[in-house]
């Protein structure tokens, strides 16, 4: 099933050059467009519209952190999984590191930061999400990670959200009311 789905996504590669192009741009560049719009809502808002914008940028980033330092770190300490593009033996539309595809990092990364916003606010979190999805899908079409790799990653995301909001949240909001 994953290499069906992999096939099927990776297939519309190197048929377009804009969707070959727009691949890369969300696969390798779009995170620092995301990391900069998530930093803009430290500043955004005032009263408590500001201080629920900086919880969020927090968890988001603390999230963000735990999964992809602890998480990520500690699967792939323990576990290694090629990428799509040496077991297949083909050329990636980006030059990637044959380092262990799974978990995704950059899933696992994105869908922490998607979440922790989430949990603060509804609204921006989707965006977030939507965000990471378009990332997600990029790295698969792109040929560096099976989708089994991105749903392992979004899962360590999301479930690292919550353990920030659920084992920090208090500490996150007394952090943000102290700084005000």
């Amino acid at each position: 099933m994953d290499l069906a789905l992999f096939n099927f996504i990776h297939g519309f590669a190197d048929n377009s050059f804009l969707l070959d192009w727009l691949t890369i741009f969300f696969a390798q560049y779009f995170q620092y467009f995301l990391v900069v719009l998530l930093l803009s809502f430290w500043i955004y808002g005032k009263n408590e519209p500001r201080l629920k914008n900086r919880m969020a940028v927090i968890a988001g980033f603390a999230s963000a952190i735990l999964s992809r330092i602890v998480f990520v770190g500690l699967f792939r300490i323990f576990y290694f999984r090629p990428r799509p593009f040496f077991t297949l033996d083909f050329q990636p539309l980006f030059n990637h590191a044959n380092e262990s595809s799974f978990p995704s990092g950059h899933a696992a990364t994105f869908f922490a930061l998607a979440a922790g916003v989430y949990f603060y606010d509804k609204k921006l979190g989707a965006l977030f999400f939507a965000g990471a999805v378009l990332i997600s899908g990029a790295r698969i079409l792109g040929g560096v990670h099976w989708p089994s790799d991105i749903l392992a990653g979004a899962i360590l995301g999301i479930f690292s959200a919550y353990l920030i909001k659920r084992f920090a949240g208090s500490a996150i909001r007394r952090l943000v009311s102290k700084g005000n």
